[in-house]
């Protein structure tokens, strides 16, 4: 059994970011085992995980299988979620209360004065706008940095804000505490070299525009998010878990990181425009570009996506930089440029 001091429990290792962070995690110095919860794990599923970081084993369960995820929770120092920022059960059900910080908990009562580490991959929905996709002069925009920033600085109805209530509550409480960090991606973008190449959020937008075959957006899409290189975001997580392996992260009250490139930020018209474009040349798509989506498909998906999709984020990422993080990815390769590329891997993944 391995060391619970360098051991890692992560969700999502099979995702974009997840096997993304395993292949850094793999060349670094870090040399912990990996437990890694895999949904239908089977042994090909295995040997692809073990072949981008061999000190790992599987643990076959979904994010619904809340007695798995407790112990394994209960059973390493650190847990890295890169699975789901909104997943409620997996986070901590509350009746009854399960999962993550109910494993971390025990864990941190049955070690006083040794708490667990948890780093949990959010998302910068949280600063939402709500624009409704219109164009909104960029001096009226919110922004947010991370040094500072707390949850009370944005609406309750805000996407992924339930649940990072709960994990700043564990980690600020002085019973069996936890000591938590929460990562703020914006739109991660890039051909990944794990097992996942690209953003679910393409698979998302390609499946949606199936039944009208042409690109479209929440509203006109004049509204624009912070991007980030897949390689940059994997690189954060790493150094925010060597800072914490270390002592040295900023946590509870203080554990919020922004991670954001300094390009430019890109309208989603523009992002759906080029994606349309290929599709169009394709033949699958009738006409090119793109426009507003109808009520008929934007409205199954309810209130959340028109913050996830038709709002403006701005964010500083003050405290990666303290570390010693730069977004090198971001800049070689700005997001519109790299979108193609990413397009093709969603479509030779699914064939």
């Amino acid at each position: 059994m391995a060391d619970i001091h360098q051991s890692i429990f992560l969700l999502g290792a099979t995702g974009y970011l997840g096997s993304q962070l395993l292949v850094l995690l793999s060349a670094s110095s870090i040399n912990y085992h990996v437990v890694a919860l895999v949904r239908a794990a089977n042994q090909e599923k295995e040997e692809k995980l073990k072949s981008i970081h061999h000190n790992l084993s599987v643990v076959k369960g979904s994010l619904d299988d809340h007695e798995i995820i407790t112990e394994q929770a209960s059973k390493a120092k650190y847990v890295i979620n890169c699975a789901s920022s909104d997943h409620p059960g997996s986070i901590k059900d509350r009746a009854p209360p399960a999962a993550i910080l109910e494993g971390l908990e025990k864990q941190s009562a049955n070690r006083p004065g040794d708490p667990p580490v948890y780093i949990h991959v959010s998302g910068l929905a949280l600063l939402n706008d709500n624009a409704r996709g219109e164009l909104v002069p960029e001096d009226q925009i919110p922004r947010y940095t991370d040094i500072g920033f707390s949850l009370d600085q944005v609406p309750d109805d805000a996407p992924h804000k339930n649940c990072d209530s709960l994990i700043v509550a564990a980690g600020t409480r002085r019973q069996n505490p936890v000591r938590t960090v929460i990562a703020y991606p914006g739109w991660i973008f890039g051909v990944g070299e794990g097992i996942k190449k690209s953003t679910r959020a393409i698979d998302l937008f390609l499946n949606t525009w199936k039944p009208i075959r042409y690109a479209g957006t929440w509203g006109p899409g004049h509204n624009s998010m912070n991007n980030i290189h897949v390689k940059d975001a994997a690189n954060a997580l790493l150094l925010i878990l060597q800072a914490a392996i270390d002592g040295k992260a900023d946590e509870g009250a203080e554990g919020f990181y922004f991670l954001a490139g300094d390009e430019p930020n890109v309208t989603f018209h523009d992002i759906a425009t080029v994606m349309g474009d290929m599709m169009f040349e394709k033949g699958v798509h009738i006409k090119g570009g793109s426009e507003a989506l109808p009520t008929s498909i934007t409205e199954p998906y309810g209130e959340f996506f028109w913050k996830l999709f038709a709002a403006n984020h701005r964010a500083v990422p003050q405290r990666l930089k303290r570390l010693g993080w730069k977004a090198t990815e971001t800049s070689k390769l700005p997001l519109l440029e790299s979108l193609p590329k990413e397009v093709e891997a969603v479509l030779r993944q699914a064939q």
